[in-house]
């Protein structure tokens, strides 16, 4: 190894600088977003809230989310080509209802600003996580 790729080696890495400043609340990361990516999800917010009354708005990994009796609940949020929510494994047992929305990754339910996720299906995806997190929770008290 030469001298200066050791050097290089040994420099500080150089602090990254943030392309955008980091939501300090759902508002913020909303307000950030194209209009229907907002409507897509203000609505998905408000399906949410409907389906879990009670539960707590909050910014993890940098997107939008919801606590849920002191347990993460769901997070939701808008990318380049689609929006999503991330309800976890809580979606394996609605892979059928989900069929025309891409599940490919574990846990995450994308779709389209147009094309958003019925009130229905978000209301059973929230109320399986939260029956989830009850679960995991009584298995945890014992």
């Amino acid at each position: 190894m030469t001298t200066r790729a050791k050097a290089k080696k040994r420099a500080k890495p150089k602090a990254r600088t943030a392309a955008k400043s980091k939501p300090k609340t759902v508002d913020d990361y909303l307000a950030t977003l194209s209009a229907d990516n907002r409507a897509a999800l203000n609505k998905l917010r408000k399906n949410i809230v409907a389906a879990a009354p009670g539960a707590v708005e909050c910014i993890s990994y940098q997107i939008p989310a919801f606590r849920f009796q002191g347990r993460m609940l769901v997070w939701f949020g808008a990318w380049e080509n689609h929006c999503a929510l991330y309800p976890g494994t809580s979606i394996e047992p609605f892979r059928k209802e989900l069929g025309r929305f891409d599940t490919g990754s574990k846990g995450t339910v994308r779709f389209q600003a147009d094309d958003p996720l019925p009130a229905t299906l978000v209301r059973k995806l929230v109320k399986a996580r939260i029956a989830q997190n009850a679960a995991r929770q009584q298995k945890k008290d014992g």
